[in-house]
């Protein structure tokens, strides 16, 4: 596109949505052209802030008028790169930012509509605001958007109980990349007419349309909510543990989270300020969380029957249970801040990665001494979400040793070692991160290439020029 073919269509663009929600001077667009994580920055040929669905309709038409590819974004808090541009100059990023409204909260329907720009953390408090819960949580809900949570099916802190972003939608409003607006916003939970659309955009990444607005499903608010903290000795006793609370707690388990010792060391390392209630001597700590339909004394009472199994058979080392809202969000605040303290220690090598449960002890075992062994001196930060198989397997750098360096230099190493043990295990690369543009190669490596051609399919078929986030979730095909 040269210089007055670019000037055109962005005159076009503003002639849509008005001069103010279109950027296209580099400074303007910065914050927009890198990810969270700081791995890519790219160029972008303008950004787009419609404000409604019909404005980002008549965008996508304008783009494949033009042969523009888009780039939607939300929160930008990815982790893989799904909502950075290339480095091509070419993309427009699309902006769903301002479309933040709640439209619509049922009680009688359990069900919310919401637009994609809304911030996770409003839509918490839309539900709370009329006595209901919206159970999905993350570190990052006071910036994501539902839009980019449900195109990356995020996960978070309450899968164990109420599943992730795909399991609480019940239905879309959708902008396809023919640029029509398909509005399949339901709150049914029973449909049973053909193809269920709805899933195939949820995780899509924005590679087969644009999410505009959801349909939430709602929770009632639970009369009490308990967190422990305990210190068990081995990730099998963790295990163990986690099956006795799911015999015992049933349904009211809602939070099971595995923590190493060191990444807990790191919290404390980095922000000295928050307090940890139990000594750092077990190798391993386990944040549980209890939600109860009946009372505060009654969570309190089976909570502390849970534990006191567990000292009883040798599973536990140590623990301690928050006394009110105060003590439970600063043990939780411990579990949040371990990224934030492994970014201040410096770059390391990620992983997100599922696993069945009945594998984890012996992956995390026999992974370490082949990780440690290839890399002398390298600190293993294992957390995650232990009661849906997800763990969060990173290498922080030997101490002393350059994190970039680190990373630049052995990072391709340390993915085919963890990666592969996950593969031989039942497992999966990638648990609730998605895709995006960092890990497509693995997608190539690990997928089935069956699952892969079908995936190609499917895109052909609702994007057929390929201008919808290219690049991304779907791997071309090998010459």
């Amino acid at each position: 596109m040269n210089a007055s073919e670019k000037s055109r269509f962005v005159e076009a663009l503003r002639a849509l949505l008005g001069a103010r929600h279109v950027l296209d001077d580099p400074a303007d667009l910065a914050p927009f052209l890198t990810d969270w994580r700081g791995r890519y920055t790219g160029a972008a040929l303008a950004l787009a802030r419609p404000a409604d669905a019909a404005q980002v309709a008549q965008v996508v038409q304008l783009c494949q008028m033009h042969r523009i590819p888009i780039v939607p974004q939300g929160g930008n808090t990815g982790l893989v790169g799904g909502a950075t541009p290339d480095a091509s100059g070419v993309e427009l990023v699309l902006s769903l930012r301002r479309m933040q409204a709640v439209r619509d909260v049922s009680v009688a329907d359990a069900a919310m509509v919401v637009e994609a720009g809304c911030v996770l953390l409003e839509a918490q408090r839309a539900a709370q605001a009329h006595g209901m819960l919206f159970p999905l949580s993350l570190a990052a809900e006071g910036s994501a958007t539902v839009g980019g949570v449900l195109s990356t099916n995020a996960g978070g802190t309450a899968v164990l109980r109420y599943g992730n972003a795909r399991a609480l939608c019940l239905g879309l409003e959708v902008v396809t990349p023919a640029g029509v607006v398909w509005n399949g916003l339901s709150s049914l939970r029973k449909d049973n007419t053909g193809y269920d659309l709805r899933d195939l955009f949820i995780g899509a990444e924005g590679t087969l349309g644009i999410i505009t607005a959801a349909t939430l499903q709602l929770f009632p608010q639970p009369a009490a909510q308990r967190t422990a903290l305990a210190s068990v000795p081995r990730v099998g006793d963790a295990v163990e543990l986690l099956r006795r609370a799911r015999a015992l707690l049933d349904a009211g388990l809602t939070g099971f989270e595995l923590m190493s010792t060191h990444s807990l060391q790191l919290v404390a390392q980095h922000y000295p300020g928050l307090r940890h209630p139990l000594a750092l001597a077990a190798p391993w700590c386990v944040l549980l969380e209890l939600s109860d339909s009946e009372s505060e004394l009654h969570a309190q009472a089976r909570l502390e029957a849970l534990l006191a199994d567990a000292l009883d058979a040798g599973l536990l080392t140590d623990c301690v249970v928050a006394q009110d809202v105060a003590q439970a969000r600063s043990i939780w605040a411990l579990r949040e801040h371990i990224p934030l303290a492994q970014a201040r220690e410096g770059l390391n090598i990620k992983h997100d990665i599922a696993l069945p449960i009945s594998a984890i002890a012996a992956f995390v075992e026999a992974t370490a001494e082949l990780v440690t062994q290839a890399f002398p001196g390298a600190r293993l930060v294992i957390f995650g979400h232990l009661g849906d198989g997800n763990l969060h397997y990173n290498v922080q750098a030997p101490p002393g040793v350059s994190p970039a360096q680190f990373l630049a230099r052995h990072q391709d190493a340390c993915h085919r070692i963890v990666h592969d043990a996950a593969a031989a295990n039942g497992g999966s690369f990638s648990a609730e991160h998605g895709v995006g543009r960092l890990k497509l190669s693995e997608l190539r490596r690990y997928k089935d290439p069956v699952a892969l051609d079908m995936m190609r399919a499917v895109k052909a078929a609702l994007d057929p020029c390929g201008l919808m986030n290219p690049g991304k979730v779907v791997p071309p095909v090998d010459r």
